[in-house]
C-alpha cells in the first residue's frame, strides 16, 4: 500500500466553537462542502461519535458519493471521521480536523490520511482548499 497524506491549513474569522459547529450542521454543510464545479450537494449527518454521514456532490460529469462515520468529537478542538468515496473504489480514508485559537480567529488544520496513491495529492489539496474557502465565506 502506498497511501498518502494531505494537510491543509486555513485561518478563519470565527471562533473555534463556530467552526466546530459548522462541521456538524448538515444544512450549512450543504452550502460549503462542495468542490469547484459542484452544482449541488446533499448531506445527511448524525452528529455524534459513531454517527454516520453521507455527502453527495453533484458535478457536471458525475455524482460523487462520500460516506463515513464520526470517530472523535472533542468540542471545540478536534473532529475526526472516516471518509469513503466512490471516486476511490470505496477505500476508507481518515480525516482529522483540528481547531486552534489564533487570537480572535481560528486556525483549522485538516489532515486527510490513507488516500490512495493513484489519486493525485494536488487535486485533493485543491479540493479541500476550495471547500475550506467556502466554509470561510459561510462563516463570514
Amino acid at each position: 500500500m502506498n497511501d498518502q497524506t494531505v494537510k491543509v491549513r486555513r485561518l478563519l474569522a470565527a471562533s473555534r466553537e463556530q467552526v466546530f459547529d459548522a462541521w456538524l450542521d448538515p444544512g450549512a454543510m450543504r452550502e460549503w462542502m462542495r468542490p469547484p464545479l459542484a452544482t449541488d450537494c446533499t448531506v445527511t449527518l448524525e452528529p455524534r461519535i459513531g454517527g454516520r454521514f453521507r455527502i453527495v456532490m453533484v458535478l457536471p460529469q458525475a455524482e460523487v458519493v462520500n460516506w463515513g462515520k464520526i470517530v472523535t468529537l472533542e468540542r471545540p478542538s478536534k473532529l475526526q471521521f472516516t471518509w469513503t468515496s466512490s471516486r476511490w473504489d470505496n477505500q476508507e480514508t481518515l480525516v482529522t480536523v483540528e481547531l486552534r485559537e489564533a487570537g480572535a480567529q481560528c486556525e483549522l488544520i485538516l489532515t486527510h490520511e490513507r488516500v490512495p496513491a493513484r489519486h493525485p495529492a494536488d487535486q485533493l489539496m485543491s479540493g479541500w482548499s476550495a471547500i475550506l474557502e467556502n466554509l470561510a465565506r459561510s462563516l463570514g
